[in-house]
């Protein structure tokens, strides 16, 4: 086999192509076992949990075990690096031009891009790429007075959509030991910002489809924006992928929905629809433009190396609300993206590329997303699984059944899963894969609904009924990511049925170098049982999974966040040494008391410069 490095050199011009985090990718994909841990050479098991369980009745508004310091790097309304901008200010309204190239808001997926030289034993320097999922138009404006009644003036509409989107700005550490701080780096060339405007093309099966066609562009390839960007992850390419997410609330909808709009929550009467950009924003009202809703729900590329670069809606991998974009390698050298839908009740994906990945970055790659086939998961019992392919002509996807087209069915995938029997699953959001083991992992945050009257009961997959607290599932592909069958098994339950400490609502999820789990909560809180009891859950958290420990499973609190928010976005450098994770719609007081409150990414890093967690 050859060497990960060998096969995707970096550009020594640009630091393109692989980086060491995505080699682990590569290398897990594979099969070839144990990868190098943070490019740092050494190979081995993974380093114990060695760090004190953060207890929930900390007072502390962010917390991490002692040993460890959590700076705040880049909150909402921080410049980018791309040019210059006004001081964030409590009170002060940033213009719409401003906010394009400030932070926008509520921080989500994240992933980092190295830009070290591959004869760097620490990552010091590189790129983050991370989403900013929605607004809280309340605090966006701050005259909430002017939105009574769904109100919106044209300039709060522009700041709106100028707030989403995604940053990719460039970070490094200010000093030369392994626990010198990270900073933003400003300005920046390689800064960008990417908003609910900005020009996208539209590849694979459903670019130029009559579906995405519209007044504005009658060829159906170029799109304005991307917003509701939830998950997001690296390609072992170089690239980013961002997910978009729940986009059924930026639409007004016609009298009467059909039922493939209804299918993804569109109510009549504009019940629903709280963004108000069709206000004065016209693609937005499906009254008079049908079509504008289909050209949302897709997994976007960028390179975040190039800021001229057009992002890419890669359709072949279906519309959905996407949540997870997992890419691994097959062992033949084809990407593999794993996908979930975060619905009650939706189904996990998989798309596995017709041909090889290359050296030489996206340039080599621009559309190996676009050939492929996309499959619905089916967990069958007995901890067996399937890929249904979502192919034209298979399995019912044909015209007589309303499927014209490849196309069609990838704008229609939630039906063509219903079709084929994918498994209808508990709000299937993250998914990641081991750099160690190869085994995928997805988080199941919750499912109220289950086992109500007239919907589906227990499963194998989802043993509860209903299922509050979310669970932990893991599949083998027995050493090919690619292969037509796998086994899985449940690594944890939430509400405190598991070793360890108590989760609820398991949210975003990333595996380190050495193959240790990280699990990021969005759960409700739990303050039902008496303080320092196992169900005390008051507030978000991030834990530390080790699914290989030898006594089994283990769960250990790492952070305690703010009050109010959700935990998001964990991302680890490829030296094991730097956790940047996102803290989503904190309570007022966070990150500095008074004023409004701003979602921002944290960075973690352990005060004697050693692996976080270690």
């Amino acid at each position: 086999m050859n060497d990960a490095a060998d096969l995707f050199p970096v550009d020594p011009a640009r630091r393109r192509g692989l980086g060491a985090a995505a080699a682990w990718m590569m290398l897990a994909g594979l099969g070839a076992g144990r990868a190098q841990a943070g490019g740092a050479g050494t190979t081995g098991p993974a380093p114990a949990l060695a760090f004190a369980s953060v207890q929930m009745t900390v007072e502390a508004p962010l917390a991490v075990p002692p040993g460890y310091t959590a700076r705040v790097l880049y909150a909402w309304g921080d410049a980018t690096g791309q040019a210059a901008v006004a001081p964030w200010g409590s009170e002060v309204l940033a213009s719409p031009a401003e906010q394009r190239l400030q932070a926008g808001m509520h921080h989500d997926g994240m992933a980092f891009f190295p830009l070290d030289g591959r004869q760097e034993r620490h990552t010091r320097h590189g790129l983050l790429a991370l989403n900013h999922e929605y607004t809280d138009e309340r605090l966006l404006h701050v005259d909430v007075a002017s939105l009574a009644g769904g109100a919106r003036t044209a300039e709060q509409v522009a700041r709106s959509q100028a707030a989403h989107g995604v940053s990719v700005i460039e970070v490094q550490r200010e000093g030369t030991g392994t626990a010198a701080p990270w900073s933003v780096v400003r300005p920046s060339r390689r800064a960008r910002r990417l908003t609910a405007n900005t020009p996208m093309a539209v590849a694979g099966p459903a670019a130029g489809h009559a579906l995405l066609r519209t007044a504005a562009d009658p060829e159906g390839r170029r799109i304005l924006g991307t917003f509701a960007n939830c998950a997001a992850n690296a390609t072992p390419w170089g690239t980013y992928l961002t997910c978009e997410e729940n986009i059924q609330g930026y639409f007004e909808p016609p009298a009467e929905p059909d039922a493939s709009q209804r299918r993804w929550g569109l109510q009549a009467g504009g019940r629903g629809n709280w963004a108000r950009w069709h206000l004065h924003d016209e693609r937005f009202d499906l009254r008079r433009h049908p079509n504008e809703f289909h050209r949302f729900g897709w997994v976007v590329e960028i390179d975040p190396h190039d800021p001229t670069m057009t992002p890419v809606k890669r359709t072949a991998l279906g519309r959905a609300v996407h949540e997870g974009a997992a890419t691994g390698v097959s062992k033949d050298g084809r990407a593999v993206v794993f996908m979930g839908e975060d619905s009650r009740f939706e189904s996990i994906y998989r798309f596995v590329s017709r041909d090889r990945i290359r050296p030489g970055g996206f340039a080599a790659n621009r559309d190996l997303l676009d050939h492929g086939t996309l499959s619905v998961a089916r967990f069958d019992a007995q901890g067996r699984g399937r890929w249904l392919p979502l192919t034209h002509g298979q399995g019912g996807l044909t015209p007589e059944n309303g499927f014209a087209d490849q196309g069609e069915v990838v704008i229609r995938t939630r039906e063509a899963s219903d079709r084929l029997g994918g498994t209808k699953m508990d709000r299937p959001e993250w998914t990641a894969i081991s750099p160690v083991t190869g085994e995928v992992f997805v988080s199941l945050t919750n499912n109220s609904q289950r086992g109500k009257p007239g919907l589906p009961g227990a499963d194998a997959a989802n043993p509860r009924a209903p299922n509050p607290t979310g669970h932990l599932l893991r599949w083998r592909h027995g050493g090919d990511l690619a292969a037509e069958t796998f086994q899985w098994d449940i690594v944890a339950l939430g509400g405190g049925e598991t070793a360890g400490d108590a989760f609820s609502g398991p949210d975003g999820l990333t595996v380190d170098p050495f193959g240790r789990l990280w699990v990021a909560t969005d759960g409700e809180p739990m303050t039902a049982a008496a303080p320092g009891e196992r169900l005390w859950l008051p507030r978000n958290q991030l834990l530390a999974c080790d699914p290989q420990a030898p006594g089994g499973v283990t769960m250990r609190r790492f952070l305690v966040a703010p009050p109010g928010c959700e935990v998001t976005g964990p991302v680890i450098t490829p030296d094991g040494r730097t956790l940047f994770l996102n803290i989503q719609h904190p309570d007022p007081g966070w990150p500095a008391p008074g004023g409004r409150p701003r979602s921002a990414t944290v960075v973690v890093t352990k005060d004697d410069g050693g692996v976080i967690g270690g």
